[in-house]
C-alpha cells in the first residue's frame, strides 16, 4: 500500500474549489489509546479534510458490554475497534454498516487480498461489515541451546505431532527445572485460541468439535500433563504467563504469538527459534488461530461517507502496522520492513507464513458461548473427569443447540 491520502478520500473531504466542507466530528471506540486506529485517527483529523475523530479509549474487558448497552440506546460510537470473534455478534444483529458496495469500489481497498481468516471474521451472509485492523496468530517458538544441549537439531525443530512430543520428552528436564513445552489450557477465550488450531489440524472445527481425530489433539494435550511435560498450571495460567515460562529458560518451547517478540528480545538470555506449528503428519493440514481487532462503522453513523473514508485512510497505511505496533498486515504481499533483529525478522516471516493457515473464531454471534463448550471439553479431559470422545460429543450437542 502506498501512504497517500487517496483522491477519492479528499474529493470527498473537499468542495470543488479545494475548500474544506462542513466540519464533521465522528467518534471512535478502542481500547488503547496507543492502538494503530487511534494513531492515524489522529494523523486522519490532522489533514485538512474537514474531518475530525475523537477517540475514547474503553478497557477491553468492558467493550462489548458497553457495545451492547450503547446500540440499545442509541449512543454508540461512528467507528469501533473490535475484537474479531465478536464481530458477527453486532454485523448479524444490523449494527454495523454493510459496506461491500463501497468496498467494491474502491480503489485502495482490495478485500481479496486480504489472508482468509481475517476476511472471514469480517463477513456476514455474505456481506462485508468492516476491515482489519491488524492479525496476530500462534507458532512454535523453541530454545535453540536447549535443543543442543538434549542432542536435538536446533535447525530441525519439531514438524509434527509425534516429533513435537517426543521433542518435549528429550528436553524435560526435572532437575534443572525444566519443562519440555509451555502453552495454555486455561477455562478462557486465550484457552480456545490456543486449542482450535489442534482441532482444526485434526479435522475438526468449531461447529465440528467432535470430528473424528479432535480426541487426538486432547491426548496430545493431555500427554503433555500427564507425562510433566508442561507445568500444572498450564491449566489456569495465561499465554503471557507461559511464555514468560519460557523466557525465564523453564520452559524449552512454548506455544505464543509475535505480541511477544519484543519481550522475547529483550528478556530471553539464550538462542530462540520460531517454526510452524507442528502438523498432526506429514503432509497434514495446518492450520493457526487468527487473533488481533477489526475496524468497524456502526449503521446509525450520521456520516458514513466520511467514516469510510477514515477506512480507506487506515488501509493506505497498513505496511505500517509492522513494526511500528508490531503487529502482522491482514493483507498479504505486505513487505515486512526489517527491525535491525535477525531473529525477529525472521520469526516475522514464520508468523506471516503461520497467518495464511490461520482461521478464525466462527464467525458466529454467540461466540462465547460456543467458545465456552469447547473450553469446557478441553478441561473436563485435561483434569480427567471425562474421556476425550465422550466431552467432545456433548461439547457438539450444546454447541448445535447454539447455533441451531
Amino acid at each position: 500500500m502506498t501512504r497517500l491520502v487517496y483522491a477519492s478520500v479528499l474529493a470527498l473531504m473537499t468542495g470543488a474549489g479545494g475548500a474544506a466542507a462542513q466540519d464533521v466530528t465522528l467518534t471512535l471506540w478502542t481500547e488503547s489509546a496507543t492502538a494503530p486506529e487511534s494513531v492515524f485517527a489522529q494523523e486522519f483529523s490532522a489533514i485538512d479534510n474537514g474531518v475530525t475523530i475523537e477517540i475514547r479509549e474503553i478497557r477491553f474487558d468492558d467493550l462489548v458490554t458497553d457495545t451492547l448497552r450503547a446500540v440499545a440506546t442509541g449512543t454508540n460510537p461512528d467507528l469501533i475497534a473490535i475484537d474479531n470473534p465478536d464481530h458477527a455478534a453486532f454485523a448479524s444483529r444490523g449494527a454495523f454498516l454493510d459496506i461491500t458496495d463501497q468496498v467494491a469500489a474502491s480503489d485502495v481497498i482490495d478485500i481479496d487480498a486480504v489472508f482468509d481468516g481475517p476476511r472471514a471474521s469480517l463477513t456476514w451472509d455474505g456481506r462485508i461489515y468492516g476491515i482489519p485492523r491488524a492479525s496476530n496468530t500462534i507458532a512454535l517458538y523453541y530454545n535453540r541451546d536447549l535443543f543442543a544441549a538434549a542432542g536435538l537439531d536446533p535447525d530441525s525443530p519439531p514438524r509434527t505431532w509425534d516429533e513435537l512430543l517426543e521433542a518435549a520428552r528429550a528436553l524435560t528436564d526435572p532437575e534443572n527445572d525444566v519443562y519440555g513445552i509451555a502453552f495454555s489450557a486455561r477455562a478462557s477465550e486465550e484457552g480456545t485460541f490456543q486449542f482450535l488450531p489442534w482441532a482444526q489440524m485434526a479435522g475438526g472445527s468449531f461447529d465440528n468439535i467432535n470430528a473424528e481425530g479432535v480426541a487426538d489433539a486432547l491426548a496430545l494435550w493431555k500427554a503433555f500433563l500427564d507425562e510433566g511435560l508442561a507445568s500444572p498450571d498450564t491449566l489456569t495460567r495465561g499465554q503471557w504467563d507461559s511464555t514468560g515460562t519460557f523466557n525465564g529458560g523453564n520452559a524449552a518451547m512454548v506455544i505464543s504469538g509475535p505480541w511477544e517478540l519484543g519481550r522475547m528480545a529483550s528478556d530471553a538470555a539464550f538462542d530462540w527459534g520460531v517454526t510452524l506449528l507442528p502438523v498432526r503428519e506429514e503432509g497434514g493440514v495446518r492450520a493457526s488461530a487468527l487473533g488481533d481487532f477489526n475496524l468497524a462503522i456502526f449503521a446509525n453513523t450520521d456520516h458514513p461517507d466520511e467514516a469510510f473514508a477514515f477506512l480507506e485512510y487506515y488501509m493506505s497505511q497498513v505496511d505500517r502496522v509492522w513494526p511500528e505496533f508490531t503487529r502482522l498486515p491482514s493483507v498479504a504481499g505486505v513487505a515486512l520492513a526489517p527491525t535491525g533483529d535477525a531473529r525477529i525478522d525472521a520469526a516475522a516471516q514464520v508468523f506471516t507464513e503461520q497467518l495464511s493457515y490461520a482461521r478464525n473464531r466462527g464467525p458466529h454471534p454467540d461466540w462465547p458461548r460456543i467458545s465456552q463448550e469447547i473450553q469446557t471439553a478441553f478441561q473436563s479431559v485435561l483434569t480427567g473427569q471425562a474421556e476425550a470422545q465422550e466431552a467432545l460429543d456433548e461439547a457438539a450437542e450444546r454447541i448445535d443447540g447454539i447455533i441451531n
